[in-house]
C-alpha cells in the first residue's frame, strides 16, 4: 500500500462512528504532504497499528506502553515507509514476538487521530494512526519488547475493566464484535 493506494482507501473509507468520521478528511489531506510518513513532521505524521484478535474473536492482544503508561494496540511509526500494512505487521511482530500474525483484510479497519504529549526534544504532536485487523493464536509464545511494561491477551469482556475509558480501543472492540457476526 503506497501513498496513492492509501489515499484511495481513505477516500472510500466510511464509518458510523462520529468521532472517527470527523477526522477522515485530515488523513486524506495528510497523504499529500511529502513528510507525512516521517516522524520529523513535527505537527503530526502517520503511524500504523494492528488490532490483534484470536480467530475465535474472544481475546485481543494489548501492550502496556512504556512511554505512555496505557494499555494500547500494537503499532508504531512509519519512518518513511508508505506501506502501512507492512508497518503494522512489522511493529506487531517486534512488539509481541509473534511470528504467525495474519492480516484479516488489507482494507483499513479503524482510524484514530490522537495527541502525543511533549517529551524532551519532541514537541506535542498528532499521530494519524491507520489500523488493520490481524489474527494470531492464543497459544503462540509472546515476547515482550523493551517498549512495553507488559503484554497480554485480554478477553473482550475484560478489556473495559483493564484499560478504563479509551474511546478508540472501545470502538475497535465494538467493530470486532460486529465483524464477528459477519464472518
Amino acid at each position: 500500500m503506497d501513498r496513492l493506494i492509501l489515499k484511495n482507501q481513505l477516500e472510500k473509507y466510511r464509518t458510523p462512528y462520529e468521532e472517527e468520521a470527523g477526522f477522515v478528511q485530515d488523513f486524506i489531506n495528510l497523504t499529500d504532504d511529502p513528510l507525512a510518513f516521517r516522524r520529523e513532521r513535527l505537527a503530526g505524521h502517520f503511524t500504523a497499528s494492528s488490532w490483534i484478535v484470536n480467530p475465535d474473536r474472544t481475546h485481543t492482544l494489548l501492550t502496556l506502553h512504556k512511554k505512555l503508561g496505557r494499555w494500547l494496540q500494537l503499532g508504531g511509526h512509519a519512518d518513511g515507509e508508505e506501506n502501512l500494512v507492512e508497518v503494522a505487521l512489522k511493529e506487531a511482530e517486534e512488539e509481541s514476538g509473534l511470528t504467525n500474525i495474519r492480516l484479516v483484510e488489507s482494507s483499513i479497519f479503524d482510524l484514530d487521530k490522537h495527541i502525543i504529549p511533549e517529551r524532551p526534544h519532541v514537541p506535542e504532536h498528532f499521530h494519524y494512526d491507520v489500523r488493520f485487523l490481524m489474527e494470531a493464536e492464543l497459544s503462540d509464545q509472546l515476547v515482550m519488547s523493551n517498549e512495553s511494561i507488559s503484554l497480554a491477551w485480554f478477553t473482550f469482556d475484560s478489556v473495559v475493566d483493564m484499560i478504563g475509558y479509551n474511546p478508540s480501543i472501545l470502538r475497535m472492540l465494538e467493530k470486532t464484535s460486529k465483524s464477528e457476526i459477519l464472518l
